[in-house]
Parts: C-alpha cells; sequence; structure tokens
C-alpha cells in the first residue's frame, strides 16, 4: 500500500469529537464539503457547495451595509432587505466577515491537510481504542473529494484507526472503489426505492448508489443502510415493503431509520436559500412504530 501523503489538503466544514452515532464506538466525524446531491430536505445544506461559503445572520445585522461596501469582488448585495453573498464569485479572503461590527457574517468551510486534521483526530485515539471506534468522513458528500478523501483514509490507517463512512454512494463506480477500498464500516444513505422519486427528492437517479452498494455488499464489507424517513416522500406502507424488498434482494438484512428532523432549518436562512420542508413537523419514533413493523415482517432487521 503507497504511502499517505499527509500535506494533501481539501475543503471541510466541521470536525465533530466523541460521536457515537455515527459508526461503532466513539468516533471523530470530519464534515467533507461538496454534494453532488440537492435533497429537498438536506439537514446541512451548507454541505452542498465544494466551496467556503459566507453565512448572514439577519438577527445580528446591523444593516450598515459596510459589507457590500468593502467586498473586493462586489459579492455582497443587498437585495430586498437581506444580504446575499453570490458564492460563484466571493474569492473568500473574509474581508467582510472581519469588519463586520455585528458579527453577522460567518465564513463556513475551510481548507486542511490531512496533518491537520489527523492531529485533531488522534487527540482521542486512546477513547478509539477503548470503545472501538475511529474516523468516520461524512459530509456533503466525502467521495466528491476522492483524492483528499483516500490520502486521508491511507494516513489514518498508517495511524492503525478503525475507518468508517457515511455516504450516498453517487460516485462513478471506479472512484467508489478505489476509495471504499481503505473504509471498514459504510454508512450508506438510502434516499428511494424508486428512480423516479429518487430524482424528484434528490436530483439525481438512485442506479449508482444502488450499484455501488451492491460492489461493496459483494466485497464483503460491513454495510449498513440508513434511510432517512421523509413525510411525503418515502414514509408510507409502500416504501416499507418496497424498501424490503431491495434491501433482500441486494442481501441486507439490517438497516436503520433517521426520522426526518428540523435541526437544520434555521441554516437555510443563514444561507439566504429557500426550503421545502419548512414548518414540516419532525417525525418522531412513536410515529413510525408502524413503518418499523412492515420491516421486520419482512425479515429485516429495522431500528432507529
Amino acid at each position: 500500500m503507497k504511502k499517505a501523503d499527509r500535506t494533501k489538503s481539501g475543503i471541510i466544514f466541521n470536525i465533530q469529537k466523541f460521536s457515537v452515532n455515527d459508526g461503532p464506538g466513539i468516533r471523530t466525524v470530519v464534515f467533507f464539503k461538496g454534494c453532488p446531491l440537492r435533497c429537498r430536505w438536506c439537514s446541512n445544506p451548507e454541505s452542498q457547495l465544494s466551496v467556503p461559503q459566507i453565512l448572514w445572520n439577519e438577527k445580528q445585522c446591523t444593516h450598515c451595509l459596510h459589507c457590500t461596501e468593502t467586498c473586493p469582488e462586489h459579492a455582497v448585495l443587498l437585495q430586498q432587505g437581506r444580504i446575499h453573498i453570490n458564492a460563484g464569485i466571493c474569492s473568500n479572503c473574509l474581508q467582510c466577515v472581519n469588519e463586520c461590527p455585528g458579527k453577522a457574517l460567518k465564513s463556513e468551510g475551510e481548507n486542511k491537510t490531512v496533518e491537520e486534521i489527523l492531529n485533531t483526530v488522534l487527540q482521542d485515539q486512546v477513547f478509539y481504542e477503548e470503545s472501538g471506534g475511529g474516523i468516520t468522513l461524512s459530509g456533503g458528500e466525502f467521495l466528491s473529494q476522492p483524492s483528499f478523501a483516500e490520502e486521508l483514509l491511507l494516513a489514518s490507517k498508517e495511524e492503525g484507526l478503525h475507518t468508517c463512512c457515511e455516504t450516498t454512494g453517487y460516485a462513478q463506480p471506479e472512484i467508489f472503489q478505489r476509495i471504499i477500498r481503505h473504509v471498514d464500516y459504510i454508512l450508506f444513505d438510502m434516499k428511494h426505492w424508486d428512480e423516479k422519486k429518487h430524482i424528484e427528492g434528490t436530483g439525481g437517479s438512485n442506479k449508482l448508489p444502488l450499484s455501488n452498494m451492491a460492489y461493496a455488499i459483494q466485497t464483503k464489507k460491513t454495510v449498513l443502510p440508513r434511510i432517512p424517513v421523509i413525510p411525503g416522500f418515502n414514509d408510507s406502507p409502500k416504501d416499507a415493503t418496497q424498501f424490503s424488498k431491495k434491501l433482500l434482494e441486494l442481501g441486507i438484512k439490517k438497516c436503520q431509520l433517521l426520522p426526518f428532523h428540523q435541526f437544520g432549518e434555521n441554516k437555510y436562512d443563514l444561507l439566504n436559500k429557500e426550503y421545502d420542508y419548512r414548518n414540516i413537523l419532525s417525525l418522531h419514533r412513536e410515529d413510525l412504530e408502524d413503518y418499523l413493523k412492515i420491516f421486520h415482517a419482512n425479515n429485516i432487521e429495522a431500528f432507529f
């Protein structure tokens, strides 16, 4: 196995320590920026673009308009009483962020090298050893930065870390196969069993994800499908039945259900983006008991 290039850099938007929900044991989760899909319910909309972004907090804004005057690229605009940042021309010089008197502007996303990330991850190595944890790559979609992901996984393996990823599987097979061989445990998002509905909800077909999931299973990887249960999208009894059928076809008998939540709703305001699921009530476990039972009736060990 080749030696990792620890000078390789990529764009991340968060490192979350002491996670117990993103793979076995205690883990440190590295969130990659950039995703090829546009899920209408996305709880991390700041992860979708692969470049750093400036977020605007209206509650802290004094409306002095200094940001519009100081931006050298003229990327900060006042439109209908709201501050908008054109990410397409923003150079991320952070002049507007640094000079905002109300601290209403915040940069989301930064370049980090493999070495810098590992320095943070390895601070908690003793907890990984005691709990069977390690590093998890998430996003966005970590496969959208394949070279960076590969070097980070290689370096993690050199340090003896257990590796995990959370992925949509939406990547070309050659990329998926090259990267996934360095991953011990795969949390595989499964948005919909029907291609047309998958396109409606995410902007992309489910053919690539299903094909890549099948490959991972065939190569004996540990795969846990995770189904985000979204109101009006994939939460019907028929959906539960068809998900079960598809999982059995793939040779999987276990999956996790993730009830829809509104933790990311405020982020759409910060990004000045429309949110299709605004004011839609969150789902709770008790709302999905009948849904869960359908999986069990079809010999799928589904759990929350």
